[in-house]
């Protein structure tokens, strides 16, 4: 299974590239123009692939597999190569951020400088992430970072799909998205509480800090399908995938406790959705 998943992570990593590439070639407009929108979708796309490889670090066991050494270790490449997550989730990390600072250079305006801003935050909580798996950290920094990813996504996302706007003006006025961050928050935060490698465990009523958390989270995906309600039908797909997703999360929680270090691909596609409900939100498909 991580043989298969090493290959789809390369997959998706080139075609990220190759879809910039063919937008350049293909574009009618100028050369800088035409490059910079390359760039925008490029680094969408990347930022997305950033978010699953860090599910695929949790549902395969990988989160401190470069113990906290942040942001290289020796041989990352051929750690990467040999299909470690979580090395090639700081060698792609760094393919982003260099796309950003592109960007920024490129085309100085809100979004640019707005996403490099953010990439550059997440990257620098990245070794926070690392600290709390190892206990050394509280559990909201994990969220934190989880929740800065999204921003990452969303902020390249609005760029290609909505030239010109005002990220956090934007941000600010889309009641869709302010429950789906909050769900990613308490997502995050509900993994940095359980440990690494340690299930959250079976529960009625809340009895323990992870047991809350997770509560918590399973409140915020139910105001998510409940804003998406109030607002059909502007977002129909996003409502029926975010219903699917309460669903894919009961799944995870039984795949935690049966297999705490290694609760598998399920992780993944649990991820996939959320990334796609935002998505949805975004460009408004229907």
């Amino acid at each position: 299974m991580v043989r298969a998943v090493r290959f789809l992570i390369a997959a998706l990593v080139v075609g990220a590239i190759a879809a910039g590439a063919w937008r350049w070639s293909a574009s009618p407009q100028p050369g800088t123009t035409a490059l910079v929108s390359s760039l925008y979708l490029s680094e969408t796309l990347l930022a997305g692939i950033l978010i699953l490889l860090g599910s695929l670090v949790e549902g395969f066991g990988y989160g401190l597999s470069l113990g906290t050494r942040w942001p290289f270790t020796r041989n990352i490449v051929v750690l990467m190569i040999q299909g470690d997550p979580e090395a090639a989730h700081r060698v792609v990390a760094t393919l982003a951020g260099v796309i950003a600072v592109a960007l920024a250079i490129l085309a100085p305006a809100s979004t640019s400088l707005n996403g490099l801003g953010l990439v550059i935050v997440t990257a620098l909580l990245g070794i926070g992430t690392l600290h709390v798996l190892a206990g050394r950290m509280p559990a909201f920094v994990h969220g934190i970072h989880g929740l800065l990813a999204y921003g990452v996504f969303l902020c390249y996302l609005s760029g290609l799909a909505l030239p010109g706007v005002a990220f956090w003006s934007y941000l600010g006025s889309m009641a869709a998205l302010h429950p789906v961050l909050l769900a990613v928050f308490l997502g995050g935060m509900t993994t940095g509480q359980r440990g690494f490698g340690q299930p959250i465990g079976p529960f009625y009523l809340p009895q323990r800090a992870a047991h809350w958390t997770l509560a918590a989270h399973l409140l915020s995906a139910l105001l998510v399908v409940a804003t998406l309600g109030w607002l059909m039908p502007a977002y129909p797909v996003a409502f029926y995938l975010a219903v699917g997703q309460i669903a894919t999360g009961f799944l995870l929680f039984h795949a935690v406790n049966l297999k705490p270090k290694n609760p598998g691909i399920i992780v993944a596609f649990h991820q996939c959705m959320a990334i796609a409900i935002t998505a949805t939100i975004v460009t408004g498909a229907r």
